[in-house]
């Protein structure tokens, strides 16, 4: 059983946080911009498993240990940082291989592998601690302990909030899709587009360390 009201609340309050601009929505646009809906889309796939992963953890107790300890805390934020770092320098690179765009008869797509772009999201939300905390902070203050199990009530909440924030992904991924089909048909722009999706990934590592 879920109170009415505390749901409304949690509603609210998500898509406040799922509209406002962020690490994750930057990860979105990057690959939307740099590899199509089809890209963008699956990372709004990955960060939802991300999500559940991170409701698993916050129902069975992990990221309380995050919480409570600064070295597995420096750990998972060290490792998510040298993922995205990774992430930026692969995609960095591919651009520095790709051949002129301009001596080529049509349009530059890019080289990057597209079939882990799901698997690059959910790593990047799972080895997020900033995100762990979010879910043992956030989540919460809308369980209200006078009626079903703490438990369910959380896993309830926390499962919920991959499932609303996706839809909103898909806003942004679709209008982000707009504004670069304009740059996909001019090569050059393309291959910059790349370049800059590179060092998102590398300025969100940075961000993550901050």
């Amino acid at each position: 059983m879920i109170n009415p009201e505390f749901l409304l609340s949690f509603l609210g309050a998500s898509f406040l946080i799922a509209i406002a601009p962020g690490p994750s929505n930057a990860f979105l646009m990057a690959q939307t911009f740099a590899n199509g809906r089809a890209a963008g889309l699956q990372s709004a796939f990955g960060f939802a498993l991300g999500g559940v992963v991170h409701t698993f953890f916050a129902v069975i107790g992990l990221t309380a240990i995050l919480k409570a300890s600064t070295v597995a805390y420096t750990t998972v934020q060290y490792l998510g940082a040298a993922y995205l770092c990774y992430l930026g320098l692969t995609t960095l690179k591919a651009t520095v291989s790709q051949p002129n765009p301009q001596c080529e008869d049509k349009p530059h797509v890019s080289t990057s592998k597209k079939q882990n772009v799901m698997f690059q999201a959910m790593m990047t939300e799972v080895l997020n601690p900033k995100v762990a905390l979010f879910f043992i902070a956030f989540i919460p203050q809308f369980v209200d302990p006078s009626l079903s199990s703490t438990t369910f009530q959380l896993a309830f909440f926390g499962l919920l909030y991959p499932l609303f924030a996706f839809p909103i992904d898909c806003t942004y991924i679709y209008f982000g899709d707009k504004i670069a089909s304009y740059f996909r048909d001019h090569p050059q722009t393309q291959l910059w587009i790349d370049r800059i999706t590179g060092l998102v990934f590398i300025a969100l590592a940075i961000n993550l360390l901050i």
